[in-house]
């Protein structure tokens, strides 16, 4: 069976950086004192410096709106379909940017499929075809958008890709994960609502897939969905943009659930064996509820670590962050686990090597 191999990884985020300006804002809703001291706690132990957003942070973002283009105004914040406007704006130019900067040159007419991922804005015609416009692909590639998948759209990107290289060995898959989360805040009071903007931030992730044997070979894919989670992690439209509920239940639900099903996760392998951990950090606490559950060492999630300290959570784009990393520094004879966690509660997880 021909195996599927991530030759290439590139990123990308916008130029602005809002986490301070964020939190300088968000404490401004908060009308009790009590609030306000819970969410200063929580914004010092999420563990991030950085989160970038296509937005400009407002000079005095304890001003009259948060964003220097006035679009998050106190006491009128955008409609879903202004949001959609701003997403149609400044998708595409960071889905070209990361794709660029894979350096595909004439291998971009070789790209015999293009798979997207985005579960914060959609549009027709879409991100698919403008990098078939402006990345030099063929006109004939054959394109699929995966929405509304959250955290763990990535996951199932590289599935699809690896079906599709298994299935007719001679394809070179592009993916590209985009998130601009930053559209979606919400004028809100609610402090658990509120923690949830705390970690999210835009970028994007673009990787090559195919049969050629350079960089991380894809071996085994395992879905676990973690009983009676459903309602703790959900994403709805709405008038005023995507509503994120985010549970504080969530960490816990995690660890126990990787408690359980780790040996499935790992077919066997012990723990200790792997050499890599590619882990969504949806969060310090969940990098932490990871950390329990599998009873991982300190140095496991290092990586992790530091790309949610200095980009925050990007949603289905963050995982690629980190496996950007290991695809750098990886040795021959490497093993490795990666996950992400997203509504249902719902583990994607893979295994892979370097040969």
């Amino acid at each position: 069976m021909t195996t599927a191999y991530i030759n290439r990884i590139a990123t990308a985020v916008p130029p602005h950086d809002m986490h301070g300006a964020f939190v300088r804002f968000a404490r401004t809703l908060l009308d009790e004192p009590r609030a306000r001291a819970v969410f200063d706690r929580m914004a010092a132990k999420a563990q991030i410096a950085h989160r970038f957003a296509v937005l400009a942070p407002a000079t005095d973002p304890e001003g009259p709106s948060v964003d220097a283009s006035c679009v998050y105004s106190r006491g009128r914040f955008p409609t879903t379909a202004e949001r959609m406007q701003l997403f149609e704006k400044h998708a595409p130019k960071l889905a070209v940017e990361s794709v660029n900067k894979l350096e595909l040159g004439a291998e971009a007419g070789r790209i015999s499929h293009l798979l997207v991922t985005s579960c914060t804005g959609m549009s027709a015609p879409g991100i698919d075809l403008d990098l078939v416009e402006q990345c030099g692909l063929e006109p004939s590639v054959e394109r699929t958008m995966v929405g509304f998948m959250c955290c763990y759209a990535a996951i199932n990107a590289l599935k699809l890709a690896r079906h599709i290289v298994r299935s007719a060995p001679e394809s070179r898959v592009l993916v590209v994960n985009l998130e601009l989360c930053s559209l979606h805040l919400q004028h809100t009071n609610d402090i658990e609502q509120m923690l949830s903007f705390l970690v999210f931030g835009d970028g994007c992730a673009t990787s090559l897939v195919s049969a050629e044997p350079t960089g991380l070979a894809i071996d085994r894919f395992h879905a676990a969905l973690v009983p009676d989670t459903r309602g703790l992690i959900t994403w709805k439209v709405r008038d005023q943009g995507f509503e994120m509920f985010l549970s504080g239940r969530v960490p816990a639900a995690i660890s126990q659930g990787l408690e359980r099903v780790a040996g499935t996760i790992l077919d066997g392998h012990p723990v200790g064996s792997m050499n890599h951990w590619a882990v969504h950090p949806g969060g310090r606490s969940v990098l932490d509820a990871v950390e329990r559950g599998l009873g991982l060492e300190p140095w496991a999630l290092a990586g992790s670590r530091s790309v949610l300290e200095r980009y925050g959570n990007m949603s289905s784009a963050t995982v690629m962050f980190v496996f950007q990393s290991i695809l750098a520094t990886s040795q021959p004879g490497a093993r490795g686990c990666a996950m992400s966690f997203g509504p249902g509660l719902t583990a994607e997880t893979m295994l892979f090597h370097k040969d």
